[in-house]
C-alpha cells in the first residue's frame, strides 16, 4: 500500500468545502435553518485521532526494533489502513468545515459566535484527524531495504 498522497488530500478537501458550502446554501435558500455540526463532532474528532495514533504506536515500536513482543501483521496492515483512511475522512470533513464557516461568514447578517466557532471546532478537529492519520501512515512505513553485499557484488 502506497502512502497519501497530498493531491488526494486537497482533492478530497476540495469536495468537502464545495459540498459543505453547496448544502448549506441549498438548505438556507428552501427556507430551512443552516445545519451547523455540533461540538461533540469535533471532540470526537480528535479522539478518533488520539486512538489512530495510539494504534499505531506498538508497529512503530515494532518497525525500530524496540518492541518487547511481536507485532501481528495483519494487525499492522488494518493499522494502516486505519490510518489512510483517518487522513482522507480528515481532509473530507475539514474541506466541510471550511466550506460551512465560510457560508456562515458570507451572509449579511451574521449567526451567532457560538455557531461560528462549532463550525471552525469541527473543522479543527478533521485537520487534528488528518494529522494523526499521516502521522500514523508514517508509524506504518517499513524502511526501505539496504542492499546485501552479495547483491551489490553481483550487480
Amino acid at each position: 500500500m502506497k502512502r497519501t498522497h497530498a493531491s488526494t488530500l486537497v482533492a478530497f478537501g476540495f469536495v468537502g468545502l464545495a459540498v459543505g458550502y453547496l448544502v448549506e446554501l441549498a438548505l438556507v435558500s428552501a427556507g430551512a435553518q443552516a445545519v451547523v455540526p455540533p461540538l461533540s463532532l469535533a471532540i470526537t474528532l480528535v479522539g478518533v485521532g488520539a486512538l489512530v495514533l495510539a494504534f499505531a504506536w506498538p508497529i512503530r515500536q515494532a518497525v525500530r526494533g524496540t518492541a518487547t513482543r511481536r507485532i501481528d501483521p495483519f494487525r499492522a496492515a488494518r493499522t494502516a489502513v486505519l490510518a489512510k483512511a483517518s487522513s482522507i475522512t480528515g481532509a473530507l470533513v475539514l474541506g466541510a468545515g471550511v466550506g460551512i464557516t465560510a457560508f456562515l461568514l458570507t451572509r449579511s447578517v451574521l449567526p451567532a459566535a457560538s455557531t461560528v466557532w462549532t463550525a471552525v471546532a469541527t473543522a479543527a478537529g478533521a485537520a487534528l484527524l488528518l494529522a494523526a492519520g499521516l502521522v500514523a501512515e508514517h508509524f506504518c512505513t517499513i524502511p526501505p531495504d539496504e542492499p546485501d553485499e552479495e547483491g551489490a557484488a553481483r550487480a
